[in-house]
């Protein structure tokens, strides 16, 4: 690993961004031999990577846009991301209820197409539209794990019981979930493993281009000590921020622009009792999904609004709850409220500006542009968190062209941290482990194996009573699981952990939140000391 205090050292790649792109670059680089630095201004996923629906999915609604490269990219990776972190992520089946009088979205160009040709449906969707769609979906992608799509009879399926009874037909798909902001983690861990530096709470406040290197100036946001580094690449993975990182941090002019999209989510007590999800089409051409969340809630977005100003964190607005909450009744037999909603969560998707003409229907699509007139310079604009490993090998081969001779593509197929053991076993691993630690609650034995895979043991390390594994905060959270993410995982703050390492802030009273911060700021000035 580089040493953080040789600042004379020049290194081969530093990327600015600890989100999933960032990271996941940092990942794939490190393997192929390259020294490597990462910057993250907060902490890592803090920004949109941890504020997603939590999918990896193909973009079914992305078709009637004819992305059909995007979509068949994203299908075939799903299965290749689940092998290697299915302790984080799992398949899941989606519930499409239909009814005959379903309308769509008038401005796609599938819907401009069938308008033109057969105006006599005046905006309805017909159901071989949809099963025309799911065909693809299914045909597009390789699929050895994932089943395919089949016809629901809702009268008598357990998934049509908490719906409206007006529903008697659905179909059902595949697509998997994914902790997201675990990914991120996981993603810069393995980084690490492979040599890279990893540094959070560092601002990159401004950089010189020289003719062969970079001057990177930096702050540390907790005791706000300055540095520099030099690196022979810069890679701008700014996400949200990514425009004002090239423009005003980095002094570059450049004609590519990113469309910041707010996409917020409410999260409300479990509305159902089967483990499927809802995908909803509404009138407006928006979908949103109802979602199995944390075993006692469901999850319900997202929402599509611009967001003009990166500085401005995002919220989900009064009127953006309103919109899902009565989007959601529209379906449901029973109808929500804003009073159910326990708690909301909102980021901003920064998406490349293709002059589309609303937020919906703007390109999912990632763009990567090089600019090697002096030191290299690549911009990652856009991108799904489906995509990320693969934005990550087409950003390794821009920089292949700066780096030549490096070894191939290898990320595919390679587990993360704690995700190395086959696609189905959590259920086995799970029972091992209440095995071995037969203190631990039937509920904490699943979180562990979900949060830690096989690296729970490692967690829990010799551990023969409750009492062992030190203070208890509530939720199944010990001292022992805190002291190891403050030591592995970057864990500096309660809100690291209890909203992004994990999602335990839902189950805490504001006294144990208070707590579990307290406990981790003085554990980790300790180590900082």
């Amino acid at each position: 690993m580089p040493d953080p205090h040789a600042h004379d050292q020049i290194t081969d790649l530093f990327i600015i961004g600890g989100g999933i792109n960032g990271c996941g670059i940092a990942r794939d680089a490190a393997g192929r031999g390259l020294s490597v630095a990462l910057a993250e201004m907060n902490d890592l996923a803090s920004a949109t990577s941890s504020a997603s629906t939590k999918l990896f999915h193909g973009g079914l609604r992305y078709l009637e846009y004819f992305e059909f490269r995007l979509v068949r990219e994203a299908l075939i990776e799903r299965e290749v991301l689940l092998k290697a972190m299915p302790h984080i992520s799992w398949p899941m089946r989606f519930v499409l209820p239909f009814h005959k009088d379903m309308r769509f979205d008038n401005t796609t160009p599938t819907s401009k197409l069938l308008t033109t040709i057969m105006p006599w449906m005046k905006g309805r969707r017909p159901a071989w539209l949809i099963r025309l769609g799911l065909f693809m979906y299914d045909s597009l992608g390789k699929r050895g794990i994932l089943p395919g799509t089949s016809k629901l009879d809702l009268s008598n399926d357990p998934a049509g019981r908490p719906l409206d009874p007006k529903f008697k037909t659905a179909f059902e798909y595949s697509d998997c979930w994914i902790e997201d902001a675990r990914l991120v983690v996981l993603n810069a861990r393995d980084a690490e493993s492979r040599g890279a530096e990893i540094m959070t709470r560092t601002k990159v406040t401004g950089a010189i281009r020289n003719a062969d290197h970079w001057v990177i100036d930096l702050e540390d946001i907790t005791t706000g000590e300055t540095s520099q580094r030099r690196a022979k690449m810069l890679v701008n993975a700014g996400g949200p921020w990514v425009a004002d990182v090239l423009r005003q941090k980095l002094g570059q002019n450049s004609r590519e622009s990113i469309r910041l999209v707010r996409g917020s989510h409410i999260v409300v007590p479990k509305l159902y009792d089967h483990g499927r999800c809802y995908f909803f089409q509404g009138t407006d051409g928006r979908i949103i999904f109802a979602i199995p969340y944390e075993e006692d809630y469901t999850l319900i977005g997202t929402t599509d609004a611009d967001h003009p100003d990166p500085q401005t964190a995002p919220t989900c607005t009064p009127e953006e709850q309103d919109y899902l909450i009565n989007f959601a009744s529209q379906y449901f037999a029973n109808p929500l409220s804003r009073d159910d909603i326990v708690w909301t969560y909102s980021g901003v998707r920064p998406l490349y500006d293709d002059g589309a003409s609303s937020a919906t229907a703007a390109t999912r699509e990632y763009v990567l542009t090089l600019n090697d007139n002096a030191a290299p310079l690549l911009n990652v604009f856009g991108g799904k968190i489906t995509t990320y490993r693969k934005l990550a090998e087409a950003a390794l081969e821009k920089i292949g062209t700066v780096f030549p001779d490096l070894p191939r593509d290898w990320t595919a197929g390679v587990a993360l941290p704690g995700g190395n053991f086959p696609v189905g076993d959590v259920a086995k691993l799970t029972a091992k482990l209440a095995q071995d630690y037969p203190f631990l609650s039937p509920y904490a034995t699943r979180r562990l194996i979900r949060a830690y895979g096989t690296e729970a043991w490692e967690v829990l390390g010799n551990a023969t009573s409750a009492e062992d594994l030190g203070r208890a905060f509530g939720a199944t959270i010990t001292a022992r699981e805190l002291d190891w993410t403050i030591a592995h995982e970057w864990v500096r703050t309660g809100e690291d952990y209890l909203l992004r390492r994990t999602k335990l802030a839902l189950r805490l009273t504001e006294a144990e939140r208070a707590a579990v911060d307290s406990y981790i700021r003085s554990q980790a000035a300790d180590l900082a000391a």
